[in-house]
């Protein structure tokens, strides 16, 4: 086989390969995004996904401003992240809800806190989206008032506000 045919069905393989993930990715629930958000400086990291729980417009980008609404104790501050991450260290106060337990715990959380509590829910930072999840269930089930807190626990640690261990 001259190497020219090689060549050829090289291309026409690869071609064939590009076009098929294309499609299964398009067609997929999970696909991954072609275009997204990468940079941090904007707000927490977005794939852009079918499930996209990114609301830009409902995050705390300043940890000062997340220390103001702490220091009025206008609202509950939620930690997002697994009980691991929240026993190491966390907002003094915070209230530990992991998004992936949420369904758990929705019932108990709701006859403690009324639909309207304001809640800022945080996790590790802008490349985390647990909070921007836990903000979405939150959302889902009724509350009116959930911020988000994007630079989380790291911010509000390096800038010496109150934490627990």
């Amino acid at each position: 086989m001259p190497f020219k045919d090689i060549i050829k069905g090289l291309i026409l393989l690869l071609s064939l390969s590009v076009i098929t993930a294309f499609t299964v990715n398009f067609f997929s629930p999970k696909a991954i995004a072609l275009f997204g958000e990468w940079d941090t400086s904007k707000g927490v990291i977005n794939p852009r996904s079918r499930e996209n729980v990114i609301v830009h417009e409902i995050e705390i980008e300043d940890v000062r401003i997340a220390k103001k609404i702490y220091d009025s104790r206008e609202a509950v501050f939620v930690d997002a992240r697994e009980h691991d991450g929240y026993t190491e260290g966390h907002i003094k106060g915070a209230i530990s809800l992991p998004v992936h337990q949420f369904d758990e715990f929705i019932d108990q959380w709701i006859s403690n806190y009324p639909t309207t509590t304001p809640i800022i829910t945080y996790c590790s930072g802008r490349e985390c989206d647990e909070a921007h999840l836990l903000t979405h269930a939150f959302l889902a089930v009724g509350y009116t008032n959930v911020r988000v807190f994007i630079d989380g626990f790291p911010a509000w640690e390096s800038e010496g506000y109150p934490v627990e261990h």
